[in-house]
């Protein structure tokens, strides 16, 4: 409503009509408020709630049967389930344990993540601050492909055609560091722990370098700048700028790579020759993985062989929800810096 000027500034009764002043809304109000929202709004507020709530479900319901059916398991174990060097679910009592599983899986994960976290932090480098423009596109596109390889192909890859070209390598080591006994060589397939870190590093290489990426790309240009007008040069601001600033979210990157190494299942089956002993040298054939381990003898378990089963699958459920835990905590603590170059 429009204000009138009074024709007599006396007369108040002309500006009777004026809107009163503007007043907070109180909270009763803003209850009102937020409650009459449209019907479009409240069916996607409750399909979003719904979705959150079925994930936690279904998580809950995962850990519970795990659970269930390794207490089953382990109750009738006539050995030690941490420390027994033996799998045998066929005898009265069975005795069955994951030393060897765990070894196997930690053992093959590291190797893979000595090998897959610098080399690519250097891939992510280079696209960010060395490649031309012209060849960041088609890299990128090439390590986005290789993420997007099924595990089965890199299984077949690993034994068609890289165990078969390890053995150079494997004398090599043998010869020059045989004498650590780490890299000690019989002879034979190489159907190794070795090998399969080195498969595993080719697949988890896709996941940290395209993390590592998008970190790098989020640091300050004005720093960069600044480094530069001092008189750095292009490592020293990468060295001295870049990767402090990175450091956080590529940890997360490598975590989130190491999670999908310990639980790597058809590539690890298909390249390792399995064992239940634990081989001092990473070159010897043999060993196992929680994964592989599961894969190869399930289709075949007993009732009670498949609990036991189950039970190892527990400990990778609760090995792989801490990493990937620790990674989500790691990228919380950088959550002040996701703007810096919006």
């Amino acid at each position: 409503m429009r204000f009138r000027r009074p024709e007599n500034p006396m007369d108040t009764t002309q500006i009777a009509d004026a809107p009163p002043p503007t007043q907070p809304p109180t909270a009763e109000q803003k209850r009102a408020a937020r409650g009459a929202t449209r019907p479009g709004d409240r069916i996607f507020l409750g399909l979003s709630r719904g979705s959150g709530i079925l994930l936690l479900v279904i998580m809950a319901a995962i850990a519970g049967f795990l659970t269930y059916r390794a207490v089953l398991a382990i109750s009738k174990d006539d050995g030690n389930f941490l420390t027994t060097f033996e799998w045998n679910t066929g005898v009265n009592p069975p005795v069955f344990g994951i030393a060897v599983l765990a070894y196997g899986t930690i053992v093959s994960s590291i190797i893979a993540m000595v090998i897959a976290v610098p080399v690519s932090v250097a891939i992510a480098l280079f696209l960010t601050h060395y490649a031309p423009r012209r060849l960041r596109g088609p890299i990128a596109y090439v390590i986005d492909l290789l993420a997007a390889v099924p595990s089965i192909v890199y299984g077949l890859w690993g034994a068609l055609v890289l165990v078969p070209h390890m053995n150079g390598l494997f004398g090599w080591l043998n010869d020059y560091l045989g004498w650590t006994g780490v890299f000690s060589w019989q002879g034979g397939a190489a159907r190794s722990m070795l090998t399969v870190g080195i498969l595993l590093a080719i697949m988890i290489l896709p996941i940290i370098t395209n993390v590592s990426r998008e970190v790098f790309r989020q640091v300050p240009q004005m720093h960069e700048e600044a480094a530069l007008a001092l008189g750095a040069t292009r490592w020293e601001v990468i060295r001295m700028a870049v990767i402090p600033f990175g450091r956080s979210g590529v940890i997360s990157a490598s975590m989130l790579g190491l999670g999908r190494a310990l639980g790597e299942t058809m590539a690890v089956a298909t390249v390792l020759s399995p064992d239940f002993l634990i081989h001092t040298s990473l070159l010897d054939p043999g060993g196992g993985t929680f994964a592989q381990n599961i894969a190869s003898k399930f289709s075949e378990a007993t009732e009670f062989g498949r609990d036991a089963l189950i039970a190892s699958g527990l400990v990778l459920f609760v090995i792989t929800l801490l990493v990937n835990g620790a990674a989500r905590a790691i990228i919380a603590r950088r959550k002040e810096y996701s703007g810096a170059n919006a």
